[in-house]
């Protein structure tokens, strides 16, 4: 019986080739403009680390003096830490791993006599940070704790990296020159890069992209003088060469805490950290904030509001073309009164006729859902082309490509029904009698 419906359908469709064009045009238009839009929030919205993302925290202290606030309202808490701060919390040991992580644009020199300097994005970090963000390694490992107390001179890089400087061959064990001090490669990543790149937040880092290319030992590339990109001081001044006793704020912590006890343990031990550093005088507020990673993105707007804005209008669009296809399929239904009389004086069901009118939009829907691929296709080239940080990460994946086929014939059988329950209601006598 489908293959009868189906039949009909098409027969119908050739009939009405300006109709069923303008009908299929109608859906794709919209579906393409909804698909873009959904794609594009989907990219900014979503979870950088679905494996662990739960058990991520970020804790926040608040060190400015309560005449000086940090912000307007005096109620919001600092997002960075001094390096005192990340150093006592780190060193406390309440969290089975925890890093701190600052970001620096550094000079690298390949070791061949034909390459020239160039710039890279490097984080400055400590031992846990591969371990507790599941960073794979293509070769090699990263450093360790002890690493981190003795300044090692050990760096590990990313695989796009790699494969610029050594040809994607192991380069584990060989020297890479950083702000003229040479570190000994002792791992290499496989392609890495959570989107969005939420440890990199306010650290003066891209929030998207390919990723850093170095992650060296904190201590280690303080050492050698590398400075972070991001620092904010509290103080009457900031002393450049001695960051590490200086009043200002230039770290990130995260700390992995399994379960929800733990949180709660360690939210505990935040505040009485808080309290003590207002009774030795180093604080004047005990304000305190421990965030998890996806409450943390949606604190700092992550995902642009204009975004949101743009899949709602692009949603409305979609509903103004669902009523247009409506209204196209409901004057078809009116031009064909005489058909269906006839049909139901041989006597078609209305089940049937409502039937066959629901494969007809279907039909309409699957053909407005590829042509509507095709649109959102060229809305991400588009895409592509702007120079926003995620421009280059805009690509529709397999799930979005079924989505976009669930979307078209959802809407195709949304426009249908009032056509096709116009269609079953019709009464056959009169139309037999006006023909």
């Amino acid at each position: 019986m489908f293959a009868y419906y189906l039949d009909l359908a098409l027969r119908s469709l050739k009939r009405n080739k300006v109709l069923t064009l303008l009908m299929v045009l109608a859906l794709a238009l919209g579906i393409g403009a909804t698909i873009t839009t959904l794609a594009v929030l989907r990219l900014l919205s979503g979870d950088p680390l679905p494996q662990k993302s739960a058990q991520l925290f970020y804790p926040q202290l608040d060190p400015y003096p309560a005449n000086r606030p940090f912000s307007r309202s005096g109620k919001r808490v600092p997002f960075l830490l001094s390096y005192v701060d990340a150093m006592n919390l780190l060193h406390a040991g309440k969290a089975p791993h925890q890093a701190a992580v600052a970001l620096s644009q550094v000079k690298l020199t390949p070791q061949t006599q034909q390459g020239k300097p160039f710039y890279a994005d490097g984080v400055m970090t400590t031992a846990d940070f591969f371990p507790m963000f599941d960073a794979p390694f293509q070769y090699g490992a990263g450093w360790s704790a002890a690493d981190d107390d003795s300044r090692a001179q050990v760096v590990v890089i990313a695989s796009y990296l790699n494969d610029k400087l050594f040809g994607g061959a192991n380069s584990v064990g060989r020297m890479i020159r950083i702000e003229d001090h040479d570190f000994r490669i002792i791992g290499v990543l496989r392609p890495w890069a959570p989107q969005p790149r939420f440890y990199a937040l306010h650290l003066g880092g891209r929030d998207y992209g390919k990723g850093e290319g170095v992650f060296m030992p904190l201590q280690g590339a303080r050492a050698d003088g590398i400075s972070p990109s991001t620092m904010m001081g509290y103080g009457s001044s900031i002393d450049m060469q001695h960051l590490e006793s200086a009043q200002a704020i230039w770290l990130g912590l995260w700390v992995q805490l399994p379960t929800a006890a733990e949180a709660e343990a360690y939210r505990e031990y935040l505040g009485h950290y808080a309290k003590q550093q207002v009774a030795l005088g180093r604080f004047q507020k005990s304000d305190t904030a421990l965030s998890g990673l996806m409450e943390w993105l949606r604190s700092e707007h992550v995902v642009p509001d204009d975004a949101r804005l743009q899949a709602g209008l692009a949603f409305g669009f979609l509903l103004i073309c669902v009523v247009n296809t409506v209204g196209l399929l409901l004057a078809k239904c009116l031009r064909r009164s005489r058909e269906i009389g006839v049909r139901r004086a041989l006597g078609a069901s209305r089940g049937a006729i409502f039937a066959q009118f629901m494969v007809e939009a279907a039909i309409v829907g699957v053909a407005g859902g590829v042509l509507g691929l095709v649109f959102a296709e060229l809305g991400l080239w588009g895409i592509r082309h702007q120079p926003a940080q995620y421009a280059s990460l805009a690509h529709l994946d397999l799930s979005m490509f079924a989505f976009t086929f669930v979307v078209a014939l959802a809407a195709s059988l949304v426009a249908g029904l009032l056509p096709a329950w116009r269609a079953c209601v019709v009464a056959p006598a009169p139309q037999l009698k006006a023909s």
